[in-house]
C-alpha cells in the first residue's frame, strides 16, 4: 500500500504518523510512474528513519534518483540544527566520502575526435589507472598524504597537477578546512597511500563526451559550452582512504547514540550531536577524506589531458582543456540557511544528492553568480548525461540540494544476469560508444539496463523548480574499472 500524499505531480509526502518516532514528513521528489520502484525498493522505510534523527529541520527529502542505501538511501539530504541537538551521521555521507563528478570543456569538436576515438579511449585507459586493487603511480608518503588530506586540491595544484585558476571552479575551492588528520587511523592511510590518481571501480568512470542538446544557451556560453564540442567528465571519490574513515567512524560513534540518549530505529543511522566532541572529530576526518577526493579529481584532470596530448598529437592551445566545476555528492557540510526569517547554520547531509544554489549566493564563482551553481548529473554509459544549474526555488524547498545520477533499478546481481558481455559490447557499439572495462562484471553491474533515464530524473527536478537544465552530454567513450 503506498502510503504517500501527492503534493504536486513531482512531489510525495511522507506524513509523520507512518512511523512511531518521525519528527519531520518525509518528501520525495518523483513521477507517480517512479513511485512503483521507490516503494518496492524500501526506501520509504529509510526516508522515514532519517525523519527521527534528533534537530532535523523541515523534511526528510529524496531526490528522483532515490534508491536502497546504508543507513539514508542514495539520493537523501536531511539538515540537522546543532543549536537544537542535530546530529551529524556518517550514514548521510556514505563509504565514499566525496564522491563526485568533474567536468572539463575542450577547444575540440567531434568532427576532430571521431576518426581517432578508439586511440584516445585506449590511451586513457592506458594512463588512468581504474578497476579493484588498481593502485595509482603516485607514491605518497605518510608526510605527503596527511598534508594532502589537509591541503585537498591546492596540493595537487602545488605539485604540478593542474593549475592554480582550477580552484575557482571547484566547490569549497577543493579544500575543506578544519580537517584534521591526526585521527586518521594507520589503515586508512595506508590504504589511501597508493590510490591518489587512480579512478576505482564500481560506478566510476571516465567519459568522453559531446554536447548534443543545449536547452539554457545563456547558461552554456556562460560554462562556455557549444553544440558538438568534446567535454570530459570524471566520476569518482575518495578511494579504499575513504572508505575506512567511513568504517572507523561508524565503529566509533556505535555507543554515542546510548551516550546521548538517542533512539535509533535501525543503527545503520548512527550518529552522535554535532557540537559533541564525537561528532566533531567525524566531522574532522570526514572532511579530510573529502580533501583527498578533491585531489584525487585534480590529479586525474592533469593525466586525462597528458592523453589527450598523447593520442592526439595536439598542442595545449589547440586543446584547450578547462575545467568547468567539480560537485560532491556524498558529503556533509555546514551551511548557512533561511529558516523562517532566521539564518542559521545548519548540519546539510547529502547523499548521493548535489547541492544546488542559487543565482547571486556568494560561495559561487563571480563566473557563474549570473546563472546558479553548475550541477553535473551523470547517467549511464549507453545514453546522456545533463548538466543543470541551481535555483532560488531549490533553496527554498530542499536546502539547495538535487539529484546526483540516474539512480540504480537493478541490482548488481541481476544486472549481471540481466544480458552477458558479449551483448552489452553490442549495444555499445551501436550507441557509438567505445568502451573500455578491467574487468567484465564491473562493466556489467553498471550496465545501462541497470538504470533509469537521467532524462526522466533531471525533469523531475526542472519540473519541481529545483534546478534548471542547461545541456545534454552524449558519450562517445568511456573506461571502467
Amino acid at each position: 500500500m503506498n502510503p504517500l500524499e501527492k503534493i504536486t505531480d513531482t512531489l510525495w509526502e511522507l506524513p509523520v504518523s507512518y512511523k512511531s518516532g518521525m519528527r519531520v514528513p518525509g518528501r520525495i521528489y518523483a513521477t507517480e510512474k517512479m513511485l512503483e520502484h521507490v516503494v518496492g525498493d524500501n526506501a520509504l522505510e529509510q526516508v522515514a528513519n532519517v525523519a527521527t534523527l534528533p534537530g532535523i529541520q523541515g523534511f526528510s527529502l529524496a531526490m528522483p534518483d532515490i534508491h536502497w542505501g546504508y543507513g539514508f538511501p542514495i539520493g537523501g539530504c536531511a539538515a540537522t540544527d546543532p543549536e537544537d541537538g542535530g546530529v551529524i551521521s556518517p550514514g548521510g555521507v556514505g563509504y565514499d566520502i566525496n564522491c563526485g563528478v568533474r567536468l572539463i570543456r575542450t577547444s575540440l569538436k567531434q568532427e576532430e575526435v571521431a576518426s581517432r576515438i578508439r586511440d584516445l579511449v585506449a590511451q586513457l585507459f592506458r594512463d588512468i589507472p581504474c578497476g579493484l586493487g588498481h593502485g595509482s603511480d603516485l607514491r605518497l608518503s605518510l608526510d605527503d598524504e596527511r598534508r594532502c588530506a589537509q591541503e585537498g586540491a591546492p596540493w595537487a595544484v602545488a605539485h604540478g597537477f593542474g593549475q592554480a585558476e582550477d580552484l575557482d571552479y571547484i566547490e569549497e575551492r577543493g579544500q575543506m578546512t578544519e580537517a584534521e588528520s591526526s585521527n586518521i587511523t594507520a589503515r586508512a592511510l595506508e590504504r589511501g597511500k597508493g590510490q591518489l590518481g587512480s579512478l576505482g571501480s564500481g560506478n566510476h568512470f571516465l567519459e568522453v563526451q559531446v554536447v548534443d542538446e543545449i536547452f539554457d544557451e545563456q547558461a552554456a556560453e556562460t560554462m562556455g559550452l557549444f553544440k558538438e564540442q568534446i567535454t570530459v567528465m570524471i566520476h569518482c571519490g575518495s578511494r579504499g582512504f575513504g572508505y575506512q574513515i567511513c568504517d572507523d567512524y561508524i565503529k566509533a560513534l556505535r555507543n554515542a547514540p546510548a551516550k546521548y540518549g538517542i533512539n535509533l530505529p535501525d543503527r545503520q543511522l548512527v550518529c552522535a550531536p554535532v557540537q559533541s566532541p564525537e561528532g566533531q572529530e567525524y566531522l574532522a576526518a570526514m572532511r579530510c577524506a573529502a580533501n583527498y577526493a578533491f585531489a584525487n579529481r585534480q590529479v586525474l584532470m592533469a593525466k586525462t589531458e597528458k592523453a589527450f596530448f598523447h593520442a592526439l598529437h595536439i598542442s595545449p592551445r589547440a586543446l584547450g582543456m578547462e575545467l568547468i566545476y567539480d560537485v560532491p555528492h556524498n558529503i556533509a557540510k555546514l551551511e548557512r540557511h533561511k529558516i523562517g526569517n532566521r539564518d542559521k547554520v545548519l548540519c546539510v547531509h547529502r547523499k548521493g544528492a548535489t547541492r544546488a544554489f542559487p543565482p547571486g549566493h556568494p560561495s559561487l564563482p563571480e563566473r557563474y553568480r549570473p546563472i546558479g551553481q553548475p550541477v553535473l548529473v551523470p547517467g549511464d554509459m549507453g545514453r546522456y548525461s545533463f548538466v543543470l544549474v541551481g535555483t532560488d526555488s531549490a533553496m527554498q524547498q530542499t536546502w539547495g540540494t538535487v539529484c546526483h545520477g540516474a539512480g540504480r533499478m537493478m541490482s548488481r546481481a541481476r544486472a549481471k544476469k540481466e544480458h552477458g558481455f558479449e551483448g552489452l559490447q553490442q549495444l555499445m557499439r551501436e550507441r557509438g560508444v567505445v568502451m573500455m572495462s578491467q574487468g567484465h562484471d564491473t562493466a556489467l553491474e553498471e550496465a545501462p539496463w541497470a538504470y533509469k533515464d537521467v532524462e526522466d530524473v533531471v525533469d523531475v527536478c526542472q519540473n519541481a523548480g529545483i534546478a534548471r537544465k542547461v545541456v545534454r552530454l552524449r558519450p562517445i567513450g568511456v573506461i571502467k574499472g
